[in-house]
């Protein structure tokens, strides 16, 4: 699981127009997509907003699983004035404040959007960053202008990662790299989740609409909290009366994958197989594979066909001999 906070730079330098038709609009549309893409590859993982303008922080929304109430909110920030002083400083405390009381086993992570070339603190910005490290708050900064020593320096304390936009296809690519769950520390935990049966039953009405995806109104059919019998009509979603997180069968296997991701593919130069590219080869079940295989594989199936292949092959041999 993740949990991310998402620093919006609101201040004057977000109005120039070296991203059409301004930064801070250029930037909410990004970062609608990014919500959108976050929540499809991290289905039971939250994400909250925050803005930084007039040397103050801001929250937009609360940490949470609704893709639909945080694409709101951008929609409602990209109409604001830009305007103010961006607060580095102000941004890490107000993140922190939410993040610390989050459990140890998920992952905590903080991404700034900032325009601005300077920050505007009330105090010495290295205590908050020291205080981000000592938490385990992974912070990642993508600059909007030019590298800032400070944003720098916060990257490399806190295990995250710094970069500089060239042209806004590259800052979309940015933003699809910070999809991707990061490597789980050790210092994590394995919990024990329950999670909600994946079939729907009928009833009373529903008991919470707060976190639902769509506007189909109230409905009859639904899910059931195992824990309080709470209902509600989608998943996932953090139960309102027992703060249970209840997901379903997909959405665990699409999050489990990000925790295992299969090994990189070794290149190697071969003769007997015809084919004008390179070829890979997978070092545990020694199958090989073209680069488009290998893309393939890494990016949207993230398992190799070959070891999947040797252990259903093992489980048949398995089951013939014991009969």
């Amino acid at each position: 699981m993740r949990h991310l906070f998402v620093v919006v730079d609101a201040s004057s330098p977000m109005s120039d127009q070296d991203l059409k038709p301004w930064r801070l609009k250029a930037t909410t549309k990004l970062l609608e997509y990014f919500v959108e893409e976050y929540f499809d590859q991290n289905p039971i993982s939250q994400l909250g907003l925050l803005s930084s303008q007039n040397k103050r922080a801001e929250k937009i929304t609360e940490l949470g699983g609704n893709p639909r109430r945080h694409i709101n909110a951008l929609q409602e920030l990209s109409s604001k004035t830009c305007q103010g002083e961006f607060s580095l400083q102000n941004s890490l405390d107000l993140a922190l404040s939410h993040l610390r009381h989050m459990p140890s086993h998920a992952s905590r992570e903080v991404l700034i959007v900032m325009g601005s070339l300077t920050t505007c603190d009330p105090g010495d910005v290295r205590e908050s960053i020291k205080a981000m490290a000592e938490a385990n708050i992974r912070c990642s900064v993508i600059g909007l202008s030019a590298e800032v020593r400070v944003c720098k320096f916060l990257c490399q304390q806190t295990g995250g990662s710094y970069n500089v936009i060239l042209d806004e296809s590259h800052f979309k690519d940015l933003l699809v790299f910070q999809v991707t769950p990061p490597p789980s520390s050790v210092s994590q935990t394995k919990p024990s989740r329950r999670i909600n049966k994946e079939n729907k039953e009928k009833g009373a009405c529903l008991l919470f609409h707060l976190d639902s995806q769509t506007s189909q109104g109230f409905s009859s059919s639904g899910y059931f909290c195992p824990q309080c019998k709470s209902k509600y009509c989608e998943l996932p979603v953090e139960c309102k009366a027992c703060s249970l997180t209840l997901v379903s069968a997909p959405h665990l296997a699409r999050s489990y994958h990000h925790l295992f991701p299969p090994d990189a593919y070794r290149e190697v130069l071969t003769s007997d197989i015809l084919t004008d590219g390179p070829v890979y080869i997978c070092d545990k079940c020694e199958q090989k594979f073209c680069l488009d295989c290998d893309l393939f594989t890494h990016e949207t199936l993230h398992s190799c066909p070959g070891c999947a292949s040797f252990r259903s092959l093992q489980n048949v041999q398995a089951t013939t001999s014991v009969h």
